[in-house]
């Protein structure tokens, strides 16, 4: 991508994919190119993203103690790197709810849709679901964990979430 974002023409032979004579138009208005992030939750994702990128993302389905081990991960090659200012982010599905038995629910039901086929196994743990109190308290943990910036995913009544979220949440961070 970056040789696509840069040059006129790119031949590339590599293990997935092979271009020839390949061109991009038009290159990104950010020069060179845009900020590359990397996320993932493999134990080598931390470590690839301060090598190939400008910023580690956390996955959604991460949770916030294993987002804490990556930041660490990433703060320790980013410093061996030199890589100073190296951004960290994550996501994180959120719901804001009055009835939180029925929110959980909802939330289950949205996130084995989402990752359906992955085998991944109770991931309410990575969700931050209650009421605006339980959910400033959520989102502070994962601040604290590391997050410079946080993207909110609301998987389910996303209007009504969207403007309860910029209510009832997120003043608690201005």
């Amino acid at each position: 991508m970056k040789a696509l974002w840069t040059r006129d023409s790119v031949d590339f032979d590599g293990r997935f994919w092979q271009l020839s004579g390949a061109a991009m138009r038009p290159k990104p208005f950010q020069k060179p190119y845009p900020p590359l992030w990397f996320g993932g939750s493999a134990p080598a994702a931390p470590r690839r993203s301060v090598r190939l990128g400008d910023g580690f993302f956390g996955a959604g389905s991460t949770t916030t103690a294993k987002f804490a081990e990556q930041v660490r991960v990433v703060r320790e090659e980013a410093a061996a790197r030199g890589r100073e200012g190296f951004r960290i982010a994550k996501r994180v599905y959120i719901a804001v709810a009055d009835d939180v038995a029925a929110a959980q629910t909802r939330m289950s039901d949205a996130l084995d849709s989402v990752y359906d086929g992955f085998g991944l196994a109770d991931l309410m743990a990575v969700t931050v679901v209650g009421t605006p109190e339980d959910c400033i308290a959520g989102l502070r943990e994962v601040a604290a964990a590391g997050a410079e910036m946080i993207l909110l995913t609301c998987l389910f009544d996303q209007r009504e979430q969207m403007e309860r979220l910029a209510a009832q949440v997120l003043p608690a961070f201005a």
